[in-house]
């Protein structure tokens, strides 16, 4: 499938997760597709890359390994991406990279680089006009990321304290969980 045969059937992806998960399947079938998904994903144009961000994210719930094998494209794309509806896979997709990164039983897969590039998209997710599912996935980011890089944690910790009285009810509730898991 060419990139623009992938972009048309897109076109026919909804939110529904039954469609996305059949997608999903499809990109899992054909692993070659994931740089052309990226590439869509990158070009930012809605609603076309807003449905590669949801068939991405899908394919990186299932098995991660699409992702680490095209690592650099994802992680490229990341600075590129200004629509909501795209950020939210992105940084859930961060997220599952990182509670692999980080968990017992993983070996180390990404480079330093990688994890700063995963940590500076997150700070700007974090700071920036998001709602707050991109916020919420970047706060556990970079709790875990910051377990390595030092100085995320003392940042982190007061950009929630900074944030917190302005921020929505959900905003808060998960600010209080990762303030507490910092003060351990």
């Amino acid at each position: 499938m060419t990139k623009e045969e992938l972009n048309e059937a897109l076109n026919y992806v909804s939110a529904a997760r039954e469609n996305r998960n059949k997608m999903a399947s499809k990109i899992e079938e054909s692993p070659e597709l994931v740089p052309k998904l990226v590439e869509i994903i990158k070009e930012d144009k809605d609603p076309v890359s807003c449905k590669a961000a949801w068939v991405l994210e899908n394919v990186a719930k299932r098995d991660l390994q699409f992702i680490y094998f095209n690592i650099h494209p994802f992680l490229k794309t990341l600075k590129h991406i200004t629509l909501e509806s795209s950020i939210r896979p992105a940084a859930k997709i961060c997220q599952l990279l990182a509670l692999n990164e980080f968990s017992k039983n993983s070996k180390k897969r990404l480079s330093d680089n990688q994890l700063n590039i995963i940590t500076e998209a997150a700070f700007d997710w974090l700071i920036g006009e998001h709602k707050v599912a991109p916020k919420a996935y970047a706060m556990t980011t970079l709790l875990l990321i910051g377990k390595q890089i030092k100085w995320i944690h003392p940042e982190l910790g007061l950009i929630l304290k900074q944030n917190y009285d302005n921020g929505s009810s959900a905003y808060k509730a998960r600010a209080r969980i990762t303030l507490k898991a910092l003060e351990k």
